[in-house]
């Protein structure tokens, strides 16, 4: 492949950088929970079902715990001691403590030994749930056939109704046309909400709700055309925003093949809270680590808000420190989708060769990883000619450099949500541009001193410069004054810090105790 120049002194440098601004947020990671972690480690050992009125019984339980101050405490060894004390199931002790008039604690209580050994076999068969799905995967795609990275990237494509069923057969009809991934777009704006729908869902805007009922129906619609077409077809969905370890658990049990999951996308663009979404990132990739899913990080966001040219190593820096979040909590380098996003304004000149000059850098870099490339959107309009032309050139681009994962784009970006031909049309360009020019990058080179090769090295020492920076300010301070997408952000500032809780010195939570292997079961 034609390579750009890559000064290997810089790269680990910039992630010794990176690796101490991530350790600085595990302290803070290490000694707190969420609301939220909570809630997924009720869901793990078995918690089910919501009211009359949508409220799942996890968040009744946590509620409970949170407004009477001991979250710190674990919901874990809330829901032990009611087993100790003589509940018959984990569903019959998360009702108790759900609405239940009083709580145990440690001190008139079970004691934390008595609670995590009551939990114990729970511990055990949570943890096989994720086991048992990851085994089923696999053994599904030895089946049917897994996409072989030297036949070009993955050609992943979005399916977005509101209804479930529909875009169950939608995701089959773009599997059938040559869709190696299928994600079902996430409701707008779910990211906001602190808490999982419950069951199917027939009604969303921009997107369908994430539940667990509608990954399962997903799930069952991808097994059948897979088998049809003897090519296993992956599944993609969100796990982000106040809900996401919850949804990470969803998704392990559920055999997904991939998650958007990105250490900062929550903060910047959705304004929740950076403590709260620091905690809930590691907890839900550990919970991905465990069971082989593939990340999907978020810096190709970057550049809808900042100028691509100006800002593009803003995108590599934080690629170093997702990869180094994602480190810490498990996550193999094979499993780390980083992404970036072909957003540069097609009307400069040369563009082309900026576009290939980053995309390259960061296909060496991050030799490893699963490349995940975003098609164009920003400057996409209603022209629906010109913005097949601009999809073409996004992958060309994406063959020359050998991306992992590449987002289709749609030529009718800019007037709705993609149709089935739309969708059709794209998967068609693509196939050709990757057949086509399939082994373009093993016939040239790069010149030395030329704009690909000089635009790779300015990349690389900005964002070597920006990652001294962040370290010296501290993440918090760095994203406090705009260093990423031009966005402020504060350290309690933005929705859900308030279910950000200091851990007690009793904290007892088994499932992430086995996730970081500090205990076995």
């Amino acid at each position: 492949m034609a390579r750009v120049p890559v000064d290997t002194q810089t790269v680990a440098r910039c992630r010794e950088l990176a690796a101490d601004i991530a350790k600085d947020v595990q302290a803070t990671i290490d000694t707190h929970t969420t609301v939220g972690v909570e809630r997924t480690v009720l869901r793990a050992y078995g918690t089910e079902g919501a009211d009359p009125n949508g409220t799942p019984l996890s968040n009744a339980v946590v509620d409970n715990i949170h407004k009477r101050g001991l979250t710190g405490l674990g919901a874990a060894y809330f829901l032990g001691a009611a087993l100790h004390r003589g509940a018959s199931s984990v569903q019959e002790a998360a009702e108790s403590l759900a609405f239940g008039e009083k709580l145990p604690t440690p001190n008139d209580g079970p004691s934390l030994e008595e609670a995590a050994i009551a939990l114990r076999p729970h511990t055990k068969a949570a943890l096989e749930r994720i086991d048992v799905a990851r085994y089923e995967r696999e053994g599904l795609k030895t089946r049917t056939h897994e996409h072989k990275p030297d036949t070009g990237p993955m050609k992943y494509v979005i399916v977005a109704t509101g209804n479930i069923y529909d875009d169950a057969t939608q995701a089959k009809a773009a599997a059938f046309a040559g869709a190696d991934i299928v994600a079902v777009i996430r409701a707008t704006a779910q990211s906001l909400l602190d808490y999982v729908p419950e069951g199917p869902t027939t009604e969303g805007f921009g997107g369908t709700f994430a539940t667990q009922a509608n990954f399962q129906i997903i799930r069952t619609a991808l097994d059948q055309i897979s088998v049809d077409l003897n090519r296993y077809v992956m599944q993609t969905n969100y796990s982000s925003g106040l809900a996401m370890s919850e949804i990470a658990w969803m998704a392990a049990v559920e055999r997904l093949d991939m998650l958007l999951n990105d250490a900062m996308y929550g903060i910047l663009f959705r304004d929740i809270n950076m403590t709260r979404t620091f905690i809930d990132q590691y907890f839900s990739r550990r919970l991905i680590a465990r069971s082989g899913i593939i990340i999907n990080t978020g810096e190709d966001n970057y550049l809808t808000t900042a100028d691509a040219v100006e800002r593009a190593h803003t995108v590599l820096a934080s690629q170093f420190i997702n990869e180094a979040f994602a480190h810490n909590a498990g996550v193999l380098p094979e499993k780390m989708g980083l992404g970036h996003a072909y957003e540069i304004d097609p009307w400069l000149e040369d563009s082309f060769l900026l576009e290939v000059a980053q995309a390259q850098l960061i296909r060496q870099i991050f030799d490893k990883h699963p490349i995940k490339w975003m098609p164009p959107t920003k400057f996409k309009t209603g022209d629906i000619f010109h913005s097949h032309v601009h999809d073409a050139m996004f992958n060309l681009v994406g063959v020359m450099t050998n991306q992992s994962i590449e987002l289709l784009g749609m030529f009718s970006e800019a007037i709705h949500t993609p149709l089935l031909m739309d969708r059709y049309l794209s998967l068609k360009s693509a196939k050709y541009i990757f057949n086509t020019a399939k082994h373009l990058s093993d016939e040239i080179e790069w010149k030395p001193g030329g704009i690909v090769s000089e635009r790779a090295k300015t990349i690389l020492h900005e964002a070597h410069t920006l990652l001294e920076d962040v370290h010296a300010r501290s993440i918090w301070d760095a994203i406090g004054v705009g260093v990423f997408a031009d966005i402020k952000r504060t350290r309690t500032g933005g929705k859900g810090f308030a279910g950000v809780v200091k851990r007690d010195a009793a904290y007892l939570n088994p499932l992430l105790s086995v996730l970081e292997g500090k205990e076995t079961v």
